[in-house]
């Protein structure tokens, strides 16, 4: 269960806009933050898009505001979270966008219950499960942000995360962000991320729009990752954000608000296909 989420949810709700045709209501945004991130990295997109519809944003278990909880220990904790959470917020369907973790969230979403999502954002991320190798260096670094805290990690990856010539004003966000995780929950988050499922069998059948987004200059997710991500889908869209590294969205908001709001216009065009079953 997710009532103890912390999130925000602005715009419109379906309260408001029940008079209207389903077909004209736009259909809510649901954002999913990356590790080790907190909602606030939505910020452009929350008050880009929330004067026109309802855009709903969690901060993930033991991430920003919200609590532990109970232990994480499977990586579909994560979905399941956002299920209860869309439970007790009413929204019965909605766009999910992910970046990064968030993205492979998305995916365990649609795997989880695909009837209540309309369309995907996925934003520099990877469908694939960890290689042995990575499983190490995830354990390993568990094991040195509990031994450490996330300072001397967000000094040495900031300029990773976003693109050496990123506004000032842009990392010292992304850094708050960083150093402000709890290490206990960076942790767990990193030992059940190594575990994950893989989706790539998944993604020939996903039956909704998604939307694949990348930063031009990302190291995590290349292009060539986003590419592959895109091709596997039936119905995507690929956008590369010159300029960026692995958060487009916070680096070059405009650009990402862009190819995002022409997305959200394709899907709230298109009328609810019957649910596909479950893989």
């Amino acid at each position: 269960m997710a009532p103890f989420l912390a999130y925000e949810d602005k715009g419109p709700t379906s309260g408001s806009a029940s008079s209207r045709p389903p077909h004209a209501t736009p259909v809510p945004l649901v954002l999913v933050h990356g590790h080790p991130f907190d909602r606030s990295m939505w910020s452009p997109q929350i008050e880009a898009f929330s004067p026109g519809r309802r855009v709903v944003a969690p901060d993930l278990r033991g991430y920003g505001a919200s609590p532990a909880g109970r232990p994480l220990t499977d990586f579909s904790g994560f979905a399941r979270d956002i299920e209860a959470l869309l439970d007790e917020l009413a929204v019965d369907s909605c766009v999910l966008a992910g970046l990064s973790m968030g993205g492979q969230i998305v995916l365990d979403c649609y795997r989880l219950f695909p009837e209540r999502l309309r369309g995907l954002v996925l934003a520099d991320t990877s469908p694939a499960s960890e290689t042995p190798q990575g499983v190490r260096a995830r354990d390993a670094m568990a094991d040195r942000l509990l031994a450490e805290g996330l300072g001397g990690y967000a000094d040495e990856v900031l300029e990773r995360m976003v693109a050496p010539y990123a506004s000032a004003r842009v990392k010292a966000h992304v850094h708050a962000m960083m150093t402000g995780t709890s290490p206990q929950a960076a942790a767990a988050a990193l030992r059940a991320r190594a575990r994950r499922r893989d989706h790539t069998a998944l993604l020939p059948r996903v039956r909704v729009p998604a939307l694949v987004v990348v930063g031009a200059d990302d190291t995590y997710t290349p292009v060539s990752g986003a590419r592959a991500l895109h091709a596997a889908l039936p119905d995507s869209t690929l956008h590369v954000v010159e300029g960026a590294a692995h958060l487009p969205n916070l680096e070059r908001p405009e650009e990402f608000d862009r190819a995002l709001a022409a997305f959200l216009a394709r899907v709230d065009a298109r009328q609810p296909s019957p649910a596909p079953p479950r893989p």
